[in-house]
């Protein structure tokens, strides 16, 4: 008998750093990961789930994301989006998603004004979604974030707040939001890198359950 891989795309941006990474976590995950060029009109047939990558993407000109949020194969992931198609966006690809208005909010600059990279304590706030796995809510993930323009400002009650920072809230985003869904809880933004945390020989594999979900839950809704 043979087993159908989920297949999930990755967008590739011009100035996107971390498509390798996704790809591979994903693939760890149980999935035929594939990239996905900025330009194309249409994601590969059957996909089953989307992953917007961090990095920088156009360089971070005008906004963070906000001219990614207008390529072409944006109109293929809001499509996709809109059919109840799970979609992660991870730093670079959270700022995209939030310009693209799938997500509420924006992200502005480091309450510091400068760019952090470290390992960072998160805490699951909404264990009803499937991103978080069987995680009760309060139980916390070790993850590092790597970013300068990481804080998220915005109305929590429009969408569901995931993850938030444990009390040092190193990004000082409102209300300590780390990750936020929209409310069917299908798309997910998040700015600490899950992909990063796979493998506990680069110090955590506490992300793992992010892409478990992505590649293997049913269903992403309440």
């Amino acid at each position: 008998m043979t087993t159908v891989r989920p297949t999930v795309a990755v967008v590739k941006f011009p100035g996107s750093l971390d498509h390798d990474s996704a790809a591979r976590a994903a693939a760890q995950a149980g999935a035929d990961a594939t990239l996905v060029h900025h330009k194309d009109e249409a994601l590969p047939a059957g996909t089953t789930a989307v992953v917007l990558p961090g990095g920088f993407s156009y360089g971070d000109h005008l906004r963070c994301g906000a001219i990614a949020s207008r390529a072409p194969i944006m109109r293929a992931v809001i499509r996709f989006a809109a059919d109840g198609g799970r979609v992660l966006g991870i730093c670079n690809g959270f700022q995209i998603l939030c310009e693209a208005g799938l997500l509420p909010g924006v992200l502005r600059p480091n309450r510091s004004l400068s760019f952090i990279c470290r390992q960072v304590t998160l805490q699951v706030d909404d264990d009803a979604t499937a991103w978080t796995g069987a995680l009760a809510s309060g139980a916390q993930r070790s993850i590092p974030i790597k970013n300068h323009d990481g804080a998220w400002f915005g109305d929590p009650t429009k969408g569901r707040v995931v993850f938030r920072y444990d009390e040092t809230n190193p990004t000082g985003s409102h209300e300590r939001i780390a990750g936020i869904a929209n409310h069917e809880g299908n798309v997910l933004g998040m700015m600490p890198h899950p992909e990063c945390a796979c493998d506990p020989l680069v110090g955590s594999d506490d992300g793992r359950v992010v892409f478990d979900a992505l590649v293997g839950a049913v269903s992403v809704g309440a």
